[in-house]
């Protein structure tokens, strides 16, 4: 139905479960599929318009089509696919009205936690700022050049800021936006000079905060936000193309 195609585990196909394990080994094979499809969306091999059958993964991926089904029905309740009548499912174009809600959500939440990192509320665990410090605050030298890599460190850098303000609930919903925007957020690691100016970007608020400077550390991190927005806004799906090309590469 479509040029998409589901990579193929290295090991072969599931076999029946025991008895006793088979519920559990049921809600793995779903969750697994469900985890590869949805690692699919984001890193652009399925990009929005594809469509694909519920047969074609479960062939492919060697399990039965109930474990697909479920998978499936998760994405659609998420918001990434849409089953369509006779016809199998379809990846769901881009919504940008939703993107910017997104980002609008999400640059509340971390000026908040920044706020709360620069008073060092008693929830605040220093331990992970430490961690993003050994990460980004290194000689240009010894930073990475991996746009993949820096890529999962940059969205670790936002959700671990917020994390360390200590509000659980604030965490999650966080977590929650930060996987809603991932695909968008990935199309600005498909050129060198973002990494640079993230690196950059990164250490700024990083020493603003641990200088518990708030007010400068809450105007960077609005800044570094704002510009990743506004590329959002000149996204095309033409760049979603380049960069499902750059990944087969």
């Amino acid at each position: 139905m479509s040029d998409y195609h589901f990579p193929v585990p290295a090991s072969s196909p599931v076999t029946p479960a025991a008895p006793k394990a088979e519920t559990a080994a049921f809600r793995s094979r779903a969750d697994d599929t469900y985890a590869l499809l949805k690692r699919d969306i984001a890193e652009f091999r399925l990009l929005p318009g594809d469509r694909f059958t519920e047969g074609e993964v479960s062939e492919r991926l060697g399990v039965s089509r109930t474990p697909v089904r479920q998978a499936l029905f998760r994405l659609q309740q998420e918001g990434f696919v849409e089953v369509l009548f006779r016809a199998g499912w379809r990846v769901l174009p881009f919504d940008f009205d939703e993107f910017e809600q997104l980002y609008d959500l999400r640059l509340v939440l971390e000026t908040t936690a920044v706020a709360r990192l620069c008073e060092d509320a008693p929830r605040v665990d220093h331990a992970r700022l430490q961690a993003l410090a050994a990460i980004w605050l290194v000689p240009v030298e010894a930073r990475s050049t991996d746009t993949a890599q820096v890529s999962g460190w940059d969205e670790e850098f936002h959700c671990e800021l917020v994390a360390a303000a200590g509000n659980g609930p604030m965490t999650r919903v966080h977590r929650d936006i930060t996987d809603r925007i991932r695909i968008i957020r990935r199309l600005d690691f498909t050129q060198q000079p973002r990494i640079t100016a993230t690196y950059d970007e990164h250490a700024q608020i990083l020493h603003a905060i641990l200088a518990r400077r708030g007010k400068q550390a809450a105007l960077l991190l609005r800044s570094h936000i704002e510009t990743s927005q506004a590329e959002v806004r000149k996204i095309t799906l033409h760049q979603v193309y380049l960069a499902r090309q750059g990944g087969r590469t």
